[in-house]
């Protein structure tokens, strides 16, 4: 288990990646053209002492999310009703593109996908962002992630 920053609970090796991948996109996303390689760095020194495969998961989750950005893009706009991506606030419209990304090119299991978007949400996000990003997440799942 790994410390987080904001506070004193543990967090999973799944959860720091999926934690510091929208760090990462949130960079990405507030500067556009900055050095896409500070990402490794940033990735290394926030998972010093992890696993080699922690890194490499979370690496190759970075570098998928930036390959497939527009697709991620396109299915978030048509699943936001009422909502452009401009008008999110950076931190839902990252944490819903990891959540999208999650849901439509892995295998993790939909609910998992969506409870660990909801707690980056509730971390990062306003008050109002964990029931947002729930209910965009879960439009696009299809199911019911009321218990989350």
């Amino acid at each position: 288990m790994f410390e987080h920053d904001e506070d004193n609970e543990p967090l999973s090796g799944r959860s720091l990646a999926r934690e510091i991948v929208v760090q990462v996109l949130f960079e990405d996303d507030l500067n556009p053209d900055g050095d896409p390689g500070l990402a490794d760095q940033f990735v290394a020194e926030r998972l010093q002492g992890a696993s080699a495969g922690l890194a490499g998961f979370t690496k190759e989750m970075i570098g998928e999310l930036r390959q497939s950005k527009s697709l991620v893009d396109s299915i978030l706009e048509e699943s936001s009703e009422n909502w452009s991506l401009s008008r999110m606030a950076p931190t839902d419209r990252n944490i819903l593109r990891l959540g999208v990304y999650e849901l439509t090119q892995t295998d993790t299991p939909g609910q998992v996908v969506i409870h660990e978007a909801v707690e980056l949400a509730k971390r990062f996000g306003t008050e109002d962002s964990p029931r947002f990003v729930n209910g965009v997440l879960d439009r696009i799942f299809g199911g019911d992630s009321s218990g989350n």
